[in-house]
């Protein structure tokens, strides 16, 4: 899965916390430092604070790393805990003016100390793709198109939910990384798998810096692969929500059209703006949020939502996929509504190898 360009930031994974050195602390106030100086002096833990610099030194030598994140983490509030800042120092010696890149938040320096997992995953690349079908909605036996959905394995063989994975990464800012492994593994699993039908792969766009430079690995993979062809590759966005710069997605949608993709957007109809970026960045393919599918024929306010989500969509020739799909009442509901395609429990779960055929007993 590596590419000779690395990428310093895709590529790299930083070191595990270290035991031994000098930790450097630079709180908000000197109430939190008060806080953390009386908690080192009840467990005895050494320690020294320059009062001209408003840093508090701890020595790791006698105290493990896990021993000290324990305690920080009972007395400092989460805002305090996200406006500090924490450098580790090795040895003896002094910070010197390189060491400050590697300074960071301490609220992710407690989460990258309980990452030990994670870090020894992403090294070892141990991961693994599931696939979930995306079937036609007036014939559920035909398949579109199969969805992979990264899972961990673990070192006893048991997997690693992609909650469980995608959690940690974003506390810990490790989401750069997994995300490239997941776009990695999907195109890796595809091929291997022999899948001939379109392919949803997932990224989340605030984990690229620049498309051009961090999607090139991607790009090249599916190159080296014989059996997949850019036509068939759908990118998804996932974490819609989260996107906060839209110059900066659409730069990385245009990179996927321009490559000869196609694009979707994941979760439309779960928060109340991002229906505008049906118009600013004009998918292929939207999938309509689950919450919304569930129970819609139930649900006044939810039907008329998805309707008019719907109708918006077949307007402007924007192919719609109706996600999490988990009764027939559901299934008939969308399917007499208009959606073109269909997902969820009720068609089929994720497997690995991919499920590639379907009963006909939903067949309209």
């Amino acid at each position: 899965m590596s590419t000779k360009r690395q990428c310093a930031i895709c590529d790299t994974l930083p070191c595990k916390v270290k035991e031994t050195g000098k930790l450097y602390l630079w709180l908000p106030l000197a109430h939190s430092i008060n806080k953390l100086i009386a908690c080192l002096n009840l467990h005895e833990i050494e320690h020294q604070f320059l009062k001209s610099e408003q840093c508090l030194i701890v020595e790791l030598k006698h105290t493990k790393v896990v021993t000290l994140v324990a305690k920080i983490e009972t007395i400092l509030t989460k805002k305090e805990l996200q406006d500090s800042r924490v450098l580790i120092i090795e040895g003896t010696k002094l910070p010197q003016l390189k060491d400050f890149a590697r300074v960071t938040n301490l609220n992710e320096f407690l989460n990258l100390s309980h990452s030990d997992w994670l870090l020894d995953l992403l090294a070892s690349e141990n991961f693994i793709g599931y696939f979930q079908p995306i079937v036609y909605a007036e014939d559920t036996s035909k398949i579109f198109a199969q969805e992979c959905l990264l899972r961990g394995v673990d070192r006893q063989g048991q997997l690693i939910s992609p909650g469980k994975l995608f959690d940690a990464a974003s506390k810990a800012n490790l989401m750069f990384q997994l995300d490239k492994i997941a776009r990695l593994t999907a195109i890796s699993e595809a091929a291997r798998q022999k899948i001939t039908s379109h392919i949803f792969i997932n990224f989340a766009p605030t984990s690229i810096y620049d498309p051009v430079f961090c999607l090139r690995s991607t790009v090249e993979a599916i190159e080296r692969q014989t059996i997949l062809t850019r036509d068939r590759i759908v990118f998804e966005v996932v974490e819609t929500e989260a996107v906060k710069d839209i110059e900066r997605l659409k730069d990385i949608l245009d990179f996927y059209r321009n490559a000869g993709f196609s694009v979707a957007l994941d979760d439309i109809g779960a928060g109340y703006s991002n229906l505008n970026l049906l118009h600013q960045l004009r998918p292929d393919f939207i999938k309509l949020d689950m919450e919304l599918i569930r129970n819609v024929h139930q649900d006044r306010y939810k039907a008329v939502i998805t309707e008019k989500i719907l109708e918006i969509a077949q307007n402007l020739n924007i192919q719609t996929i109706a996600e999490g799909i988990e009764s027939e009442a559901e299934l008939n509901w969308v399917r007499q509504h208009g959606a073109n395609f269909v997902q969820g429990y009720f068609i089929a779960k994720p497997s690995n190898p991919p499920i590639t055929t379907i009963s006909n007993s939903t067949k309209k």
